[in-house]
């Protein structure tokens, strides 16, 4: 995904978006597969754009314990100023899951008034927050899932939710299993039981990440 074809960049010209990154002083870094991007601690005041790759957003508390709180996509965005921000005693960190490209940009130039009053300064601004506002809607609906009382509840209203927002009965899990796990904070194990009894009742259909609502 080239530069001015990012979602935060929408509505911008391609001269003005060229403009941008010199005078922002936006960097490019690209990472492996499984290579953390970014740790929150208290400490970043940058937001990331993913331009190339897919990175998963992770939680993991004081016992040890893992959450997948986000799965983050091309033109995705993320960040400490966004209000991605880690509890006392736990880590959140980005990790890639495959090859990926990360645009960086100064949260405070952005929000710096700008002394031309540039629209696509103003228009950069407003796309930064509905991007947000989309990934607050991701995250309540991770709620929603988790908010459920059992297993069982938790993965049809997950799968419920990937119907949705696919439009098909049938979708991939953008997960591994072990992830998806992860995602609805459950034991791999007892998921995979329930996963098995779902199949049995024939109120789904599996095939490997492949799931087909009956």
């Amino acid at each position: 995904m080239e530069v001015c074809q990012v979602p935060i960049f929408q509505d911008i010209s391609k001269e003005s978006v060229a403009r941008m990154v010199e005078c922002f002083r936006m960097r490019q870094v690209r990472y492996g597969p499984e290579e953390v991007v970014c740790v929150y601690d208290g400490c970043g005041g940058e937001v990331g754009v993913m331009l190339e790759g897919a990175a998963r957003l992770v939680r993991i508390d004081r016992e040890g314990n893992r959450a997948i709180l986000e799965r983050l996509r091309e033109g995705g965005i993320f960040g400490e100023p966004l209000g991605f921000a880690a509890w006392e005693g736990d880590s959140i960190s980005v990790v890639c899951e495959e090859d990926c490209l990360v645009l960086y940009i100064d949260y405070a130039h952005i929000m710096k008034q700008c002394e031309n009053a540039c629209q696509h300064h103003s228009q950069l601004v407003r796309n930064l927050f509905t991007l947000a506002a989309g990934q607050i809607r991701q995250l309540s609906r991770r709620v929603e899932v988790l908010s459920q009382r059992s297993i069982r509840e938790k993965l049809l209203c997950y799968f419920t939710t990937q119907f949705h927002a696919c439009g098909s009965r049938s979708f991939t899990i953008p997960f591994t299993l072990s992830m998806l796990a992860d995602y609805i904070s459950t034991d791999r194990s007892a998921m995979m039981r329930e996963l098995r009894k779902l199949r049995e009742e024939g109120v789904v259909r599996m095939e490997g990440r492949r799931v087909e609502l009956l």
